[in-house]
């Protein structure tokens, strides 16, 4: 959705320049007898010509681009893909001429109303383009498409002003650094050249820095700020931390497990009572989970639970709320408190579960918050011992197995219904799908850089004939072609530059509330991530600025010049 919106933007300049060199064209027409509506009609057939054969291309490119996501996908994708279909052609299509027509419209309404009296009088400034009917069509289709796309309205709301607000920020902080360039020493003719070009035209270039920092930005998160984050959790979990969990051991087996585990890895294993049970009322009143806003709360409240009871407070919790009860005091519950804001459930209530038929209340007396990423055995739920007593129970442990052991075919030979989950095999094949899963995003997000890229050359386009009379002014002075073209390489370098640094900016501030708010690890500052987004913007902006701009120093001042009567 970021890449449909940063083509949009370079829509609507590419149709921009369109407007301006097909001014005269139109007051010709107009002198002719063309009416407004049948100018609108032709410029538009253009249009719908060009956006149905770029459609096309868009297509086939799509079906090449899909099996090189197979081809990085190849070790989760063991059998053939389908042949596609129409349908997915046809919903590109539809985007692509929407996404077209509504930001290319505004400025056709303009050049079908470009007066006759252009033809004698050239100092007839542009006509309005198109009015604000127009542009809210062009923000009409962009709502829609990404409303479609995220089939919900309150998704589709929160997407379209994420994404604006990004683009608003993006092109905000360019603003403030284009700003900040007048502070910098500025020796030689070409970076002063250059950096006068930024500030000449601030909103274009703030457009252009804000599109490629998007770009930019997306390619940072799943490359540099994904591997810090991963690296930045596995280093949270503590060194002693469990990485095999031991599952439907029976109550008279416990012992025997005990004795074993003691045997074969040293460790004094504690096995922990477990019962299965649904939440089936709070204060006695039945639990309505369609009654509940929110699609994970409501697959908490239908789900079953693991319980259990202790005497003392797991290692790893710690109470936010309540007190811990005494050996004294009657039935109690204590609830990890994120499943308990979820559910809407407070200390005082009184929750009823139903354990195979029976069922048991009690009163919640505290709420805990679990450290899950201790990998040790926790519960959403603990008793006070003597709730649960005559339930049927299995027991669980987790424990720290070093490599090369051999104690789970002794295990599993003595007590085959015991269940062992190897947690540091399944993270690492986690790992796995992880690393294979960026790669393919990191190649969708490569179409948001071409978005950027798209933008640039668009402003560069829009731009190109004023750049050229620059030239051709300059050269007219004394300026040598060389020194033209090192003067736009600056610009370039600067711009991307500073995309870079917005990219950056943007990844770090996006990783740093990832890290703190979502996924509650540490976060470490990257530094490659500043210098990689920089110099990157920089090489990649430079050279697709240069083969862009190249062109408008190789015609004669003289051509140019005489192009203005």
């Amino acid at each position: 959705l970021v890449a449909v919106m940063l083509a949009a933007v370079a829509v609507a300049l590419a149709a921009s320049r369109y407007l301006r060199r097909h001014l005269d064209a139109a007051a010709m027409m107009r002198c002719l007898g063309a009416p407004q509506r049948q100018m609108l009609a032709l410029f538009s057939l253009q249009f719908l010509a060009l956006g149905v054969a770029a459609s096309v291309v868009g297509c086939v490119v799509a079906l090449g681009g899909q099996q090189l996501l197979v081809a990085l996908l190849g070790a989760m994708v063991s059998t053939d893909l389908p042949p596609p279909g129409w349908l997915p052609a046809l919903a590109a299509m539809t985007t692509g001429l929407l996404m077209l027509l509504g930001f290319a419209l505004p400025p056709l309404f303009a050049l079908s109303r470009v007066p006759p009296l252009r033809v004698l009088r050239r100092d007839i400034g542009m006509p309005r383009a198109g009015g604000s009917f127009a542009y809210l069509l062009g923000a009409a289709t962009v709502a829609l498409l990404i409303g479609w796309q995220a089939q919900d309205v309150k998704t589709g709301v929160i997407m379209v002003g994420g994404i604006a607000g990004m683009l608003v920020a993006a092109a905000a902080l360019a603003w403030g650094m284009i700003a900040l360039l007048r502070l910098l020493p500025q020796h030689g003719y070409s970076w002063r050249y250059g950096l006068a070009n930024l500030r000449r035209r601030p909103l274009g270039s703030s457009l252009q820095i804000g599109a490629l920092g998007l770009g930019l930005m997306a390619l940072l998160l799943l490359t540099l700020v994904r591997g810090d984050l991963m690296r930045n959790w596995r280093a949270s979990i503590p060194a002693d931390a469990p990485n095999a969990f031991l599952i439907n051991v029976l109550p008279d087996q416990v012992a025997g497990v005990r004795a074993m585990l003691k045997r074969e890895l040293g460790v004094d294993a504690q096995l922990s009572p477990m019962v299965r049970g649904r939440l089936v009322a709070i204060n006695d009143k039945p639990l309505d989970t369609a009654r509940l806003a929110d699609e994970g709360a409501r697959r908490l409240g239908e789900r079953e639970f693991n319980l259990s009871w202790t005497d003392t407070l797991p290692r790893g919790n710690r109470l936010v709320a309540g007190e811990w009860w005494k050996p004294s005091e009657g039935e109690g519950v204590s609830l990890e408190d994120g499943i308990a804001q979820t559910l809407g459930i407070k200390v005082g209530d009184s929750l009823t579960y139903d354990i195979v038929g029976t069922r048991v209340s009690a009163k919640v007396t505290s709420l805990r918050k679990v450290d899950w990423d201790s990998f040790r055995v926790n519960f959403f739920a603990l008793f006070s011992p003597g709730v649960l007593d005559g339930m049927p129970r299995t027991y669980i442990s987790a424990v720290r197995v070093g490599s090369g052991s051999t104690w789970l075919t002794a295990l599993l030979r003595e007590y085959p219904n015991v269940l062992v989950i190897d947690v540091g095999a399944l993270l690492q094949q986690v790992q796995t799908i992880i690393e294979e899963v960026a790669r393919a995003v990191e190649f969708v997000f490569l179409f948001t850089l071409l978005g950027g890229v798209l933008v640039l050359e668009a402003a560069i386009a829009a731009t190109q004939d004023e750049r050229r009379l620059d030239a051709a002014i300059l050269r007219t002075l004394g300026a040598s072609r060389r020194q033209l073209s090192a003067a736009q390489v600056a610009e370039f370098v600067a711009l991307g530059g500073l995309a870079g640094l917005v990219a950056a900016a943007g990844a770090t501030a996006i990783g740093y509330v990832l890290a703190d708010r979502t996924f509650l690890i540490p976060f470490s500052w990257n530094p490659w991530v500043w210098l990689l987004g920089v110099a990157g913007g920089a090489i990649g902006v430079a050279a697709a600025g240069w083969l862009g701009t190249r062109a408008t120093l190789r015609q004669p001042p003289l051509a140019v010049l005489r192009q203005l009567n």
